[in-house]
């Protein structure tokens, strides 16, 4: 297939509702599974069950500040589907968590298990707070009596969390540390993302993006295109965007924007990500580096590029400003960064888009192998983490794309299709109790 002229649009022919306002995670994972569920055989009862997560949790988690002042926060841990095994998915600190993200960021976890035939199901959870108006002291008081909020549904065999917005290793040091204390011994499995010096595995944190990476040259090849020619913009430069982004640039094709929250920056002959310093790794660094041009965030999705890889938030390609689009192909490196409404024009105009359930699972993979790595309490070296990863990626990666190609759907359809399908086997074999 060869790249694709983007100039039809279909913007009446999208979603229903108000274009004005954003979907939630859940209205996207819903309408995201109804619409494979038409190309699935499976049974409308497993397919009406997983609308709805198993659990959701719901806790108060008081917090004594610097100064003494007790604050009360709200926190929630989403539970979707357990059919495979354990529950799996991080935990994050941000002020607009709620309920209803939770659990389709929970769908969207036990999707992406499936895709990558790990034996996990689904969960999601976080604390409405903004992270940056707290201490460190804070944040650690805040994650030890999350944990012991949450100690009752969570654990090795039950449900296993891993960081996410504004949590890292530390958070999962200190959860694991709360939890392992309650429960009268060290059990470094109850969550991943440590670091590894108390059981985390190593390569964890740049998982997320070198499966963008590996995903994304997949891609390239399958249309038959010279990755040495081939340009591409990454929107958000931290741990997902810059991995994704260097790995890419160290195979050949030519990186040509990158931007961090405060703006983006361009040049057509290619950037250096080595020398670009991410948004982790220093704050302000992206949009204050020398480049020929800046742009805003909103211009660098408009770039016209041949990949094009939105890796800061959700909800960033709308019907607002899908026709304004221009990449050739787009691989998802955040989640649900493509609106329903989007991804149907996108469709529509020919503009193949890869799903985040299948592009940024690295992290649920080696959580995976961080998992088996506590369980036989044995480290694997960073090396034979790199072999694995890519034969996993690899692996699903045949698996969607002999979906493509045997039933001519999209990315999206087709990666659904490989989950449904073995999450409702599993269902049927397991049976229905009582």
């Amino acid at each position: 297939m060869s790249k694709q002229t983007t100039t039809e649009t279909g913007a009446d022919a999208a979603a229903d509702g108000d274009a004005t306002e954003p979907e939630s995670a859940l209205a996207n994972a819903r309408r995201q599974l109804e619409r494979a569920a038409a190309h699935v055989d499976v049974d409308s009862g497993v397919i009406e069950r997983l609308k709805h997560p198993t659990k959701l949790q719901q806790v108060s988690v008081p917090l004594r500040r610097d100064d003494g002042s007790l604050e009360v926060f709200t926190g929630f841990r989403a539970q979707h589907d357990d059919v495979r095994g354990p529950y799996k998915g991080g935990i994050r600190f941000h002020p607009h968590v709620n309920a209803e993200e939770c659990i389709g960021l929970s769908m969207w976890m036990t999707w992406k298990c499936a895709v990558m035939d790990l034996p996990f199901g689904g969960g999601k959870g976080g604390v409405a707070v903004d992270p940056k108006t707290l201490s460190e002291e804070e944040r650690e008081r805040l994650t030890r009596r999350l944990a012991e909020e949450l100690r009752d549904v969570v654990g090795p065999k039950q449900d296993v969390p891993a960081p996410d917005m504004g949590t890292g290793p530390q958070e999962m040091a200190w959860f694991m540390d709360a939890y392992s204390m309650q429960e009268g011994e060290t059990m470094p499995g109850v969550v991943t993302g440590k670091p590894p010096v108390i059981g985390g595995s190593y390569g964890r944190e740049e998982a997320p993006g070198r499966s963008v990476a590996i995903i994304t040259r997949e891609a390239i090849d399958y249309y038959d295109w010279d990755i040495e020619d081939t340009t591409v913009a990454v929107q958000g430069f931290g741990s997902v965007g810059a991995n994704a982004a260097r790995r890419l640039d160290e195979w050949g094709a030519k990186v040509v924007a990158v931007s961090d929250v405060d703006g983006a920056i361009y040049d057509e002959n290619g950037l250096d990500t080595q020398d670009v310093e991410g948004h982790d790794e220093r704050p302000g660094m992206v949009s204050g580096y020398d480049a020929p041009e800046s742009l805003s965030n909103e211009e660098l999705l408009e770039l016209d590029v041949d990949v094009l890889i939105p890796a800061a938030i959700g909800n960033v390609i709308t019907q607002e400003n899908v026709d304004d689009i221009q990449a050739d192909l787009i691989v998802e490196g955040a989640n649900g960064p493509t609106t329903f409404a989007a991804d149907t024009i996108l469709e529509e105009r020919g503009v193949p888009v890869v799903p985040d359930i299948l592009a940024n699972a690295g992290g649920v993979t080696v959580s995976y192998f961080e998992w088996l790595q506590d369980i036989n309490r044995r480290k694997w070296s960073l090396d034979r983490v790199h072999e694995e990863l890519e034969d996993e990626m690899l692996k699903a990666w045949n698996a969607v794309r002999d979906e493509v190609d045997a039933r001519d759907l999209s990315w999206r359809d087709a990666a659904y299709v490989v989950a449904l399908t073995r999450i409702g086997t599993a269902k049927e074999t397991r049976g229905l109790w009582p």
